[in-house]
C-alpha cells in the first residue's frame, strides 16, 4: 500500500469532515447502515466476478474505516494507526505457527488453534465471534464452522446427506398434521412446527453446501440472479406480443419461461 495514497485518502477525509456539512453531521450509528450497504455492494460485484466493481467496493469500504477512525480520534478512542497497530499484533498472536514455534499439519488445525487462542484473549465461547446482525444465511454457515473447529462435527457428506433427508420427512409430516388439524388453535401451532422444521432442513443444506466447499449463500444470490434475468426476460417477450402476464394461463408463461430457459 502505497503511503502516498492513504496520506491522501487521510487528508480528503479531514476536509469533509472540516468543510461539508454532510461529513461534519455523521456519527458511528449514522454511518452503521451505510457501511452495511457498501458490504452488501461488495458481496454482490464479488458475486459476479467484477473487479472494477470490487476496486471500487473496496474503495468505498475503505473510506468508511478511516471515518470510523477518524471520528474515533475525535472522541479520543483510538486513532488509525491504533487500527492497525491493533490488527497487525492480532494476526502475529493468532500464527504461532509462523511467528512462533507451533507446528500445524494443515489447514484445519490452524482454524482449531485460531478458536483455542481466541478464548485465551477472553472469549466465553467460540459461539461469540458470531455477529447477530449476520444475514441468518451467512450466520449459520459461520456457527457451523465454529462447531466444526472444536470437533463438533459429522464425519462425512453421506451423514448430513442422510440428515436433510430426514428433515426434509419431519417437514412432510409437519404438513400433513396441519393439513389435518381442524382448530385455529391447532393449526397455529402446526404453522410454528412447520417453521420450525423448514429452519432445521434449510440449516442442513447449508451445511451439506459446506462439506461440499460450496458457499450456500453465494449460490443462492447466483440462482436469484438467474431467475431474475429470465423472468424479466419472459415479460419482455410477452409485452413485445402486446400481452399482459395476467391475460396468460400458466401453461402459457412456462412454454415462453422454457424457450428463455433454452435460448
Amino acid at each position: 500500500m502505497s503511503n502516498h495514497a492513504i496520506v491522501r485518502l487521510e487528508k480528503i477525509m479531514d476536509e469533509l469532515r472540516e468543510q461539508c456539512p454532510w461529513d461534519r453531521k455523521q456519527t458511528i450509528h449514522t454511518l452503521r447502515q451505510l457501511t452495511i450497504e457498501e458490504c452488501h455492494e461488495l458481496a454482490d460485484v464479488i458475486t459476479d466476478e467484477n473487479w472494477k466493481g470490487i476496486k471500487e467496493e473496496l474503495g468505498d469500504i475503505l473510506l468508511h474505516i478511516l471515518f470510523y477512525t477518524k471520528i474515533g480520534t475525535e472522541q479520543n478512542q483510538f486513532t488509525f494507526d491504533d487500527v492497525i497497530n491493533g490488527i497487525c499484533d492480532k494476526l502475529i498472536f493468532r500464527h504461532p505457527h509462523i511467528y512462533g514455534d507451533v507446528v500445524v499439519k494443515d489447514e484445519e488445525e490452524v482454524k482449531r488453534n485460531w478458536e483455542n487462542l481466541k478464548l485465551k484473549e477472553g472469549k466465553t465461547s467460540v459461539m461469540s465471534g458470531v455477529p447477530r446482525s449476520l444475514p441468518p444465511m451467512v450466520q449459520a454457515m459461520r456457527i457451523q464452522e465454529k462447531a466444526k473447529q472444536v470437533g463438533f462435527e459429522w464425519e462425512n457428506k453421506e451423514q448430513v446427506w442422510e440428515k436433510v433427508k430426514e428433515e426434509m420427512e419431519e417437514v412432510r409430516a409437519e404438513v400433513e398434521q396441519h393439513d389435518a388439524a381442524d382448530q385455529s388453535n391447532q393449526i397455529g401451532h402446526q404453522k410454528n412446527k412447520i417453521e420450525e422444521e423448514i429452519g432445521d432442513l434449510l440449516f442442513s443444506v447449508i451445511n451439506y453446501a459446506r462439506f461440499l466447499d460450496i458457499d450456500p449463500d453465494n449460490a443462492l444470490a447466483r440462482t436469484n440472479k438467474k431467475f431474475l434475468t429470465r423472468f424479466q426476460s419472459m415479460e419482455k417477450i410477452i409485452i413485445d406480443k402486446g400481452q399482459r402476464m395476467t391475460d396468460l394461463s400458466l401453461d402459457q408463461m412456462d412454454e415462453i419461461w422454457n424457450e428463455v430457459k433454452n435460448h
